[in-house]
């Protein structure tokens, strides 16, 4: 398969279709209670505060994330619940779902600091899109994770 063609979008939990938030609530349990054999309680409430932005190639979504608005999870801005189906990944869809979630946040909030809950061995992932580690490491369910900072968003993002 050629470089799928992805369409982008970013929307309020009351925007979603009913079938769009089904297919995103699938591909989250698919990645991260399937695929990790990771049981967790993947609705926590926080979703219908939450912007996200999802991208669908031939009418599926396969890739994923929600927007906290500050206050929610942390004191800014975070990124969470990233993920990309898994035979899309080999395609660079996780760095284009990351900068349009970026991008989504600082037309929401501006250029504001984004914290994320990173999983450790993705690190150097995020670092390569200007997240800095802030020490806190942890276990989430686990699976190690790490805490990371987007300082500012820049134009760059």
């Amino acid at each position: 398969m050629s470089t799928p063609l992805i369409e982008w979008h970013a929307l309020a939990f009351s925007e979603l279709s009913l079938q769009d938030w089904h297919d995103m609530l699938r591909l989250r349990i698919d990645v991260f209670v399937v695929e990790q054999n990771c049981p967790y309680p993947e609705l926590d409430g926080k979703d219908p505060y939450c912007v996200h932005v999802f991208g669908k190639s031939q009418g599926r979504v396969v890739a994923v994330t929600r927007i906290v608005p500050p206050g929610l999870s942390y004191p800014e801005v975070a990124i969470g619940r990233v993920a990309v189906s898994e035979e899309y990944r080999k395609y660079g869809i996780g760095r284009g779902l990351m900068l349009q979630s970026l991008r989504e946040v600082q037309n929401r909030f501006g250029k504001v600091p984004v914290r994320i809950s990173a999983q450790t061995y993705l690190r150097d992932f995020y670092g390569s899109l200007g997240f800095e580690e802030t020490g806190k490491s942890y276990l989430e369910d686990g699976i190690p994770h790490i805490e990371m900072l987007l300082p500012q968003l820049s134009s760059s993002n």
